[in-house]
């Protein structure tokens, strides 16, 4: 058996009132090229300050229960190779593309810490990988709106497995969802404010899903959830989609950062569980990490979300599309805004989410919905309401759409993936 060694200890910095300190180290352990698992350990001058935030939830806890020794050494729970926490700062991707691209790499042939260095410090939420906890930020020169064009090409080279050129490859974001390979950057407006750019791929040939998908995080909002402001802009024949960054806002002047994790962390658990674990779940940790005045809102948001992505179809809500915010005040973990909702247009009557709905597992269907509504701390009165709520939005998502100024093709490309109440009862 090939031995295991130390690949690499690396500085954890986490951005806390408007400057980055230093948190701890990561040591990464590897057999060969396969990363096999990793300890972290805080530094108790961290440990120390009031404002605190813990890396990991669930690892690495600073507050409450499970509080680790102080100083002591600690590996992931359930595992893992890595902290859900360092995980959820690791690039996407898209962003290992990226960082693949300017360093002039094949696919998946680095090692961990080097894309988890390569990431940068903007990526999403509070947390910075570094070489050493002696580093300095490693800060990206950052491009603003008028620059789309000059993206969306450098975007499209990416994709193509062409160079970038150099100019351009600062400009993108290698750390900036939680998951996926869709072409995105960050990009910032005239007022200074953060915006994530997500970008058609080489293979949106069947529909314009940035329009589709903005449209749907419109309607969304209609149907009162929580969700980001969002806009679109034409670059030439195709659709730029524009997310306002949540894990950032501008406090006089000066850029902070909120300290976010997914799902799939607060769970402790791997990717490929995801498919296993259910909305219901997600609840409990609400219960568990939440902070207590906020926790019937983020059940109840929860809750509208999962009937929303029934009568959408989206069936892409897996455990990292759903993230919380650390609140630094309270000492808690609140449900972010909304992401990464699109609409699968399909034929098939019986439709199933990725995460589990009800008694009837991943079955797309009010009833199920319904069936499981006490996890979340709702009365059966109350679900109806958010039912209700919810449908009476989105029963008129034609309406919604061509007021959006969704073209009526693209409309009829999607429309298969709504569905009416009386059909999924």
């Amino acid at each position: 058996m090939a031995r295991t060694t130390p690949e690499k200890t690396l500085g954890v910095f986490i951005h806390l009132d408007g400057d980055f300190v230093p948190a701890g180290l990561l040591t990464l352990y590897k057999q060969q090229a396969e990363l096999l698992t990793s300890r972290f350990s805080y530094g108790l001058r961290y440990l120390d300050r009031p404002n605190a935030a813990p890396v990991d939830p669930v690892s690495l806890a600073i507050h409450g229960q499970d509080v680790p020794e102080r100083g002591s050494e600690i590996f992931p729970v359930e595992g893992l190779t890595l902290f859900g926490g360092i995980r959820d700062a690791a690039p996407d991707g898209w962003g290992r593309r990226v960082i693949e691209s300017r360093l002039h790499a094949p696919l998946n042939s680095l090692p961990e810490s080097v894309y988890l260095m390569e990431a940068g410090s903007e990526r999403a939420g509070a947390l910075d990988i570094r070489p050493s906890i002696q580093s300095p930020a490693k800060v990206g020169h950052g491009a603003n709106i008028q620059s789309l064009e000059y993206l969306l090409q450098a975007a499209e080279r990416i994709e193509a497995g062409l160079p970038v050129p150099t100019n351009l490859e600062d400009f993108f974001d290698a750390g900036s969802s939680m998951g996926g390979m869709r072409p995105k950057a960050t990009v910032h407006d005239a007022n200074g404010d953060l915006w994530l750019a997500k970008f058609p791929a080489t293979t949106d040939t069947l529909m314009d899903v940035p329009l589709i998908e903005a449209t749907t995080m419109r309607l969304a909002g209609e149907a009162g959830l929580n969700v980001p402001t969002v806009r679109t802009e034409e670059i030439g024949h195709k659709t730029v989609m524009l997310i306002r960054r949540f894990d950032r806002f501008l406090q006089e002047g000066v850029m902070h950062r909120r300290h976010m994790v997914s799902a799939l962390t607060l769970l402790g658990c791997h990717e490929s569980e995801s498919p296993h674990r259910s909305y219901g779940d997600i609840a409990n940790r609400i219960r568990r990490y939440g902070i207590t005045e906020w926790i019937v809102a983020d059940q109840e948001e929860l809750f509208g979300r999962m009937v929303f992505n029934i009568f959408v179809t989206n069936d892409d809500d897996h455990l990292r599309n759903h993230a919380f915010l650390w609140d630094g005040h309270d000492h808690g973990w609140r449900l972010s805004p909304l992401y990464d909702v699109m609409p699968r247009p399909m034929l098939a009557r019986e439709r199933n989410l990725h995460l589990g709905v009800g008694a009837q597992g991943r079955l797309a269907t009010i009833d199920n919905a319904l069936s499981a509504y006490a996890r979340f701390g709702l009365t059966r009165v109350r679900a109806d309401e958010i039912v209700d709520q919810v449908w009476r939005i989105v029963r008129q998502w034609r309406t919604y759409f061509e007021g959006y100024d969704v073209p009526d093709v693209e409309i009829e490309k999607i429309a298969s993936a709504f569905q009416h109440i009386d059909d999924l009862r």
